[in-house]
């Protein structure tokens, strides 16, 4: 939060704001707190610990960005204030939430833009390491596989700078990978003999410097080179052979830092500045890739091409048509929806779902991944996320959906007449990570659609909340719906509730496995609900079409979640324009695929970096 005073001391100091916006503060927007607010967030009440009485101008509002704007979403929800407290008009709600929205947003973008943010430096991750291999020595083998997990960072990801640590055990990991890698090498194909040259140490000299810069993802120096061929020298006069003697000098190049980490050079003062071309390679291959740059890019960096605007912006366009885009559709799906959780703690109940098999897992692990990439790879509207009329499936899966006509193990893309399956939303794999192993969970889906779909997470439960019970038959002449409605109904549960819950009961015609149902046990499925804006549905197809009018909040929240998979890192306020910038350009291209991708790439956050030790320069 330092950084975010810093910023905004200088940025209204510098453009004289404060003072002009100090009266509709004060005589607009201070009274409504007043009303409906300080009851709970005053001084005799401070609940949360938020108390907004102690903001008594716009100067004390914008040192605390991330808390208003937190308000701003509970009022654009109708979260706040919860119900059965008095409730501001919708002209007060708006211009409360509309004024915040402003006060942060409606900055000098050029002022806010010139922090690019901290990067720590970025260890390769798993699939990094696994993919860089591959494309540097042209072996398949998955040495990463064994090395310790990667935790989830900011944005939820595992190519988070800050939380890729480097335990002792995975120092370890790196010796023994780096000789289960050279063992599979050809060197007789891969490499350059001694037969060519006069000598054995001019050999290496040239493959050293063919690899170490691939290697290290930036021109070699001789403080790179020279070590190497020493280390290559000693081998030999202790009698080992070529191979082997260049193995060891190889072994030394995969375990350097410079192979291991994406290290970008650090410039001393406080002032951002641009990365240079193979920085910038390095950091596109790896958003787009998961991987080192190819040789166009390679080419592109030692010409100093790469940052011209039409080159840089063709060669994003090259890379979302190349296969290893899907790696792109993978690694970001699987995480930003949960998928991936499939495969270990999400466990239905065999004995209640017989048909859930390891290969139907697989196929709804599949699904998101495949429909992800056909909008990367045709360029396709984003909202399609929301609302479809196709998806992919295999044979298991297409019959899991009631689709006839899907013949074989593939996956392949399948027509969808019924409107209450296309999207996220529908897809099986989402549904059953969702619910519980036997039954569904209004409330787990109701909190995922909130947190995944529109970034409005509500806040964890109180303690000691009274558990519902484990399967969805009645109890004491209630069906699950009805002693949710009655949990709901305590005051202490029913703001988080009556947001949460009307999501999860239009999605109630999907059991807990996604399969579509009309009934639970010997009652019709009640799959209405009630927003807290007061829009009312009837199933899965209404609640979509609401979802859509509401799409800002979904593009805004998937923006977020690509920006910081793009950058390794959690992201900070002075990102803010940044997305500001994306969603507005993703609305004037019909959200458009490329487009997100392109104006993340073409960033201020992601072309430039400022040094580590600083804390920015507004």
């Amino acid at each position: 939060m330092k950084l975010h005073r810093l910023i905004f001391g200088f940025v209204f100091a510098a453009l004289g704001l404060a003072q002009a916006a100090e009266a509709p503060f004060e005589k607009d927007i201070r009274p409504i707190l007043e009303n409906y607010c300080f009851n709970c967030h005053g001084e005799k009440k401070a609940k949360g610990d938020v108390n907004l009485s102690t903001f008594p101008d716009l100067t004390s509002v914008q040192r605390d960005p991330k808390l208003w704007l937190k308000v701003m979403s509970q009022l654009r929800e109708g979260a706040m204030p919860p119900s059965g407290k008095p409730q501001p008009t919708v002209d007060e709600r708006d211009r409360v939430a509309h004024w915040i929205e402003q006060t942060f947003d409606n900055l000098d973008e050029g002022q806010l833009a010139r922090d690019p943010g901290r990067k720590a430096i970025h260890r390769l991750n798993r699939l990094e390491y696994n993919n860089t291999i591959r494309d540097l020595l042209g072996v398949e083998t998955r040495a990463a596989d064994k090395f310790p997990g990667d935790a989830g960072g900011g944005g939820g990801f595992d190519n988070n700078a800050d939380t890729l640590f480097i335990p002792p055990i995975l120092m370890e990991k790196y010796l023994v990978a780096a000789d289960e890698i050279l063992a599979q090498v050809n060197f007789q194909k891969a490499f350059v003999h001694a037969g060519i040259f006069t000598d054995a140490h001019s050999a290496a000299r040239k493959n050293l410097e063919t690899i170490v810069p691939r290697a290290f993802r930036r021109p070699a120096t001789s403080e790179d080179i020279e070590p190497l061929l020493a280390l290559f020298g000693r081998s030999q006069k202790a009698g080992a052979g070529f191979d082997e003697s260049l193995k060891l000098a190889l072994k030394a190049v995969l375990i350097s830092p410079n192979f291991l980490f994406r290290i970008e050079t650090e410039r001393a003062g406080k002032d951002p500045y641009p990365l240079n071309d193979y920085e910038l390679a390095t950091r596109l291959s790896y958003f787009l890739w998961s991987s080192m740059p190819d040789e166009a890019l390679f080419k592109l960096a030692r010409e100093q091409r790469l940052r011209q605007t039409n080159v840089f912006e063709g060669q994003v366009r090259r890379m979302l048509r190349d296969a290893k885009a899907r790696t792109l559709a993978d690694n970001f799906t699987v995480q930003w929806l949960g998928v991936r959780r499939l495969e270990g703690s999400v466990q239905p109940d065999q004995k209640l779902f017989p048909s859930y098999t390891a290969s139907l897992r697989a196929a709804m692990q599949k699904e998101p991944v495949e429909f992800f990439h056909s909008l990367l790879r045709e360029d396709q509207s984003l909202l399609n996320l929301l609302d479809s009329k196709y998806t992919f499936a295999n044979e298991e899966l297409g019959k899991h959906y009631g689709l006839t006509n899907v013949v074989g193990t593939k996956m392949r893309r399948v027509s969808l007449n019924d409107a209450n399956r296309g999207g996220v939303l529908g897809m099986a794999g989402v549904l059953t990570l969702t619910s519980y192993p036997q039954r569904t969970s209004p409330v787990l889906r109701g909190r995922w659609v909130l947190d995944e779909i529109f970034g409005t997470p509500p806040p964890p439960p109180p303690p000691l909340v009274e558990s519902l019970p484990p399967d969805d038959k009645p109890r004491d002449g209630l069906s699950l719906r009805q002693r949710l409605e009655k949990h709901r109904s305590k005051a202490e549960c029913a703001t988080c509730h009556q947001r949460m819950d009307p999501l999860g009961f239009g999605l109630e015609n999907f059991d807990a496995i996604g399969r579509w149902r009309t009934k639970i046990g010997n009652e019709p499925v009640d799959s209405s609900g009630v927003l807290t804006t007061g829009e009312q549905f009837q199933g899965p197809a209404e609640l979509k079409k609401i979802m859509l009018e509401k799409k800002s909040l979904f593009i805004r929240n998937l923006s977020e979640r690509m920006l910081a998979y793009a950058l390794g890192r959690g992201l900070e306020f002075c990102d803010r324009p940044t997305l500001k910038n994306i969603t507005k350009e993703l609305a004037k291209n019909d959200y458009r695929s490329s487009t997100l991708i392109l104006e993340i790439a073409k960033s201020y956050p992601f072309q430039y970096r400022r040094d580590s030790q600083t804390e920015g320069k507004p």
